[in-house]
């Protein structure tokens, strides 16, 4: 039974810092993609980042600079450093796994990822 769990978020005001976590279970975790997604209010899901198996990273052109995403697969845990969050950073975010996409990169839809956390907000004022 796999199991993905977001924590981390809140509200933070604009120019601060959060580090969101995901852990993982059921799984075997070293071989998987991994993604962060947000979605806001109005607004279609959207990634953020993503993280292959090898540690290669790629990230949404509005957060590049500011987030890092990162994996630590001794704990199995997913991470998302965000800094200088801005206004539009405001949303649900998700943490997503597979270990069947053809390309795991930022822009790979969230539709093709199997597993799903069930998200933790963030909101930036």
């Amino acid at each position: 039974h796999v199991q993905l769990v977001e924590s981390g978020g809140g509200s933070v005001r604009a120019g601060g810092s959060l580090r969101l976590s995901c852990a993982a279970s059921g799984l075997t975790y070293s071989s998987y993609c991994m993604g962060w997604f947000r979605e806001a209010p109005g607004k279609e899901r959207e990634g953020v980042a993503a993280i292959d198996s090898d540690g290669i990273t790629s990230y949404a052109d509005s957060v590049k600079g500011r987030f890092t995403i990162t994996r630590d697969s001794a704990k199995n845990t997913l991470y998302l450093q965000m800094n200088n969050l801005k206004d539009e950073d405001t949303g649900t975010y998700y943490c997503a796994a597979d270990s069947k996409l053809f390309l795991c990169f930022v822009g790979t839809s969230g539709y093709e990822y199997k597993f799903w956390g069930q998200g933790t907000q963030v909101t930036v004022s």
